[in-house]
């Protein structure tokens, strides 16, 4: 099947492009990108989209980079195309944010593409990627460890990013180039008609492809041509299915989650119990993940919170105040709950300028700076008018009443005046439940294992007369315990912004 067609079969399967379509190329100046915007352009010429610029994204990781930034420019000239073009120290942006050479170009290039697409008022940015990137990612993701989603390698599209070249070797791709020579007839920039014009040559040859130390290079040089000649000729094809396979089964697995994941901050023991514990690590490994801001979580992480899950039900008191530290997180079991929640910074509270107080109106909410934490109230009384339905304490979960998690249910009579969020003082001391005495703040903290710097940023809910309320996560005071269904009552939660 000739290359064209194959790309076209592969669009319209995944339908990627239509003839609507306004699709910016990212060229490289490589021969995959090239093919690419070779292959677009007769789409274009066929009515079946609209090829409506060029984007190249210099990285500065090389002394020929402005030779293919200068390379791509001339070639989009002569087929007539607008070039966005822009420059990213990717070096220096490794050092910066401590990431490997390749996750920083990847963050580079998709806000580049991002900024090029809206400049040309496009749909679609096309990339030039191959069955041979994706068998390369595909073992990369696997020697690092990875689950479906890894495995699944690089999808036809994702997000505003189309790959119509999934489906083609790029030893093809450079034998078409080569033999057709598509380079050699060119359309001016003014609409004349088509004439004879002279390229460096069909594509460049990027030299850093040489450098094995760039596990990419090194698994392209060294590892698949080893599996190749040793275990399976075919080995490029097979991964890449395996990878179409994975995909598959990944996008299965998020619709099967994702009704559990409604609140990911909060996962219901009950409902994780069950499922299959396949799901059930998914299900917790997405919950991390979406909580982690993008940090990397590991299969240890995962099997410590699902051992958290699995915990004898007759025992509660032994997972009770056990947590496990993930990535940016602190992942503890209250009651029935998982309970996913930032890691928070340490403050000096000594310094005026870092302590914060926050009214929070009733009903209201506040934000917790420098935590992403939202603290509100609701005053069911108020929400629902004489007459219709009030919500009282029989109403909600057993552990709302004590508050030792994400909602709190308190006595509304014994509120004095209105409300305050705010961090802890020296010499915070409150009535826990079921203590039969006061515990300093502090002491709670420690029983409660929580790390000293994050001590500092939990809320406390307090009164006009600065009674503590209710610890945020941790538990209200005795004093405002909801004892009678018919008590007028406020509900307190804390949630992620």
């Amino acid at each position: 099947m000739r290359i064209i067609e194959r790309v076209r079969r592969f669009i319209a399967q995944h339908d990627l492009l239509r003839a609507e379509s306004r699709v910016v190329a990212a060229v490289s100046g490589g021969s995959d990108s090239m093919a690419l915007l070779h292959i677009l352009r007769e789409l274009d010429r066929a009515g079946e989209l609209r090829l409506v610029g060029v984007a190249h994204l210099n990285h500065q990781l090389r002394s020929s980079a402005t030779r293919d930034e200068q390379f791509v420019v001339q070639a989009s000239s002569a087929f007539g195309l607008s070039c966005v073009t822009d420059r990213d120290d990717v070096a220096d942006r490794a050092r910066r944010e401590r990431r490997s050479l390749e996750h920083a170009g990847r963050l580079a290039r998709d806000a580049f593409f991002e900024r090029a697409r809206m400049e040309l008022a496009a749909d679609r940015v096309a990339v030039g990627h191959t069955r041979d990137d994706q068998a390369e990612t595909f073992l990369l993701r696997l020697l690092r460890g990875a689950g479906p989603r890894g495995l699944s390698g690089m999808h036809p599209h994702s997000g505003r990013i189309v790959r119509p070249l999934l489906d083609c070797r790029r030893g093809e791709l450079r034998s078409w180039l080569t033999a057709t020579r598509p380079l050699r007839t060119c359309v001016a920039a003014d609409a004349s008609p088509a004439r004879e014009c002279v390229l460096p040559g069909e594509y460049l040859d990027d030299e850093t492809n040489e450098d094995v130390s760039i596990p990419r290079n090194r698994v392209r040089a060294e590892l698949l041509p080893l599996l190749a000649d040793r275990f399976n000729p075919a080995i490029i094809d097979t991964l890449a299915d395996e990878a179409a396979l994975m995909r598959d089964l990944w996008i299965w697995a998020e619709e099967v989650s994702a009704p559990f994941l409604q609140t990911p901050e909060t996962l219901e023991i009950a409902a994780l119990r069950g499922t299959p514990l396949a799901l059930r690590r998914l299900i917790v490994w997405r919950a991390l993940t979406a909580a982690s801001g993008g940090r990397q979580i590991s299969f240890d992480h995962v099997a410590s919170v699902v051992r958290l899950i699995e915990a004898d039900p007759d025992a509660e008191h032994a997972v009770e105040d056990k947590v496990v530290d993930a990535p940016g997180l602190r992942v503890q079991r209250i009651g029935g709950r998982i309970v996913i929640n930032k890691r928070m910074r340490s403050v000096n509270l000594a310094a005026p300028a870092n302590l914060f107080s926050i009214p929070l109106s009733i009903p209201g909410e506040a934000l917790v700076p420098g935590t992403g934490l939202v603290v509100s109230v609701e005053d069911p009384e108020a929400v629902h008018p004489a007459g219709g339905s009030v919500r009282r304490a029989g109403s909600v979960a057993p552990n709302a009443t004590a508050g030792n998690g994400p909602e709190a249910v308190v006595q509304r009579d014994r509120v004095q005046g209105s409300l305050v969020v705010r961090n802890r003082r020296p010499g915070d001391r409150f009535h826990p439940v079921g203590l039969g005495g006061s515990k300093k703040l502090q002491d709670l903290f420690v029983d409660r294992k929580l790390p000293r710097a994050e001590r500092d940023w939990v809320p406390l809910v307090v009164d006009q007369t600065d009674r503590i309320v209710w610890v945020a996560g941790y538990g209200i005071d005795e004093a405002f315990r909801v004892t009678d269904p018919s008590q007028a009552v406020l509900v307190l939660r804390l949630r992620r912004a």
